[in-house]
């Protein structure tokens, strides 16, 4: 015999099942991603670029963000043109408008842009980040050879 849910139970099994399908397409989107997004993201990855984390494709609250650092605050979305109709115009706008209500800042750049002036949209990210006033990771030490086993 089944027992029926309490409201708080099935509210966390709804969250659970909605974070779940975010989460799937994400991972979809990642596998799908244009020619921008995956040369935009060889550069970020692997905290190559000023020595932070990047993410991509990662869900924030009711939306999902192309490129995310979580250190600075900052939402990369690079732009096909299927988003110059006045339906997904409207949608990013609602979108950029929570995201900022939620303390994160949102750079748009089109695909065709990035892969035309790759070096402006770089430049154009790494001033974000400087403005966003995380402090960067100091560089590395240079290391030091052993001693150990040396005759002298």
């Amino acid at each position: 015999m089944l027992l029926p849910m309490s409201h708080e139970a099935s509210n966390k099994l709804r969250m659970q099942r909605r974070a779940q399908l975010k989460s799937d397409v994400a991972k979809d989107l990642r596998a799908s991603a244009t020619d921008g997004e995956r040369k935009l993201w060889a550069i970020l990855r692997g905290k190559q670029f000023a020595g932070l984390r990047f993410r991509r494709q990662q869900p924030l609250g009711p939306y999902i963000a192309d490129l995310y650092c979580s250190a600075a605050k900052l939402v990369f979305e690079l732009d096909g043109g299927q988003h110059s109709t006045d339906a997904n115009m409207a949608y990013d706008t609602a979108r950029d408008g929570w995201l900022k209500s939620q303390g994160y800042r949102v750079l748009r750049f089109s695909n065709e842009d990035f892969l035309k002036h790759r070096d402006v949209i770089i430049e154009a990210i790494g001033r974000a980040i400087g403005e966003s006033g995380v402090p960067l990771p100091e560089p590395p030490l240079a290391v030091r050879p052993s001693l150990k086993g040396r005759v002298g």
